[in-house]
């Protein structure tokens, strides 16, 4: 996050604590420094913060945005490049598209109840990215899928397939 992006997201959240219901403007803000600090920033002044086209401010404008936005100092910079603010690994950003998958897979498929509880007991999984690569191993296994199958599900081995069943082969193409 830039520190252009943090003026305007500390604008967005003192707007919604001061019950305005939408973001200070940049006028609005320079105005309520002068007011509450005793010293403000022109508005043209933010807005080339807040646009980048001044990516560096003062240790003075620094301390002054940071005590009148109550954050600490630091916080006023550029997030280095692929830093977030929150832990997360590629992991379990992937697991969260796949969830958001199997849960838009649920109301596709809803017509198929066997199959919309199938994607709805993957998703519930606390990791459903393993869970799927799980099924990948087992499917690939040979004759695994028909055993569990006889164990788990016994009288549904020999189910025939329909039309809402896959046939096994990927989806043909969209013409062009």
């Amino acid at each position: 996050m830039t520190l252009g992006d943090k003026v305007r997201s500390l604008r967005a959240v003192e707007g919604s604590l001061r019950g305005l219901g939408r973001p200070m403007t940049q006028f609005e803000l320079a105005q309520a420094m002068k007011r509450e600090v005793g010293r403000g920033l022109s508005q043209a002044y933010l807005s080339q913060i807040e646009s980048g086209a001044r990516p560096h401010i003062t240790h003075t404008t620094r301390d002054l945005l940071a005590r009148f936005f109550r954050v600490y100092p630091g916080f006023l910079v550029d997030d280095p490049e692929g830093y977030t603010a929150t832990l997360q690994s590629e992991l379990r950003v992937a697991d969260a598209k796949v969830d958001s998958w199997l849960y838009a897979g649920i109301e596709q498929f809803s017509a198929d109840a066997d199959l919309s509880e199938a994607f709805r007991a993957i998703a519930e999984v606390e990791d459903s990215r393993h869970a799927l690569l799980l099924l990948a191993e087992i499917l690939r296994a040979p004759g695994l899928a028909d055993r569990l199958s006889e164990v788990l599900r016994p009288g549904h081995e020999n189910e025939q397939p329909d039309a809402s069943r896959g046939s096994g082969y990927p989806p043909p193409e969209a013409p062009n």
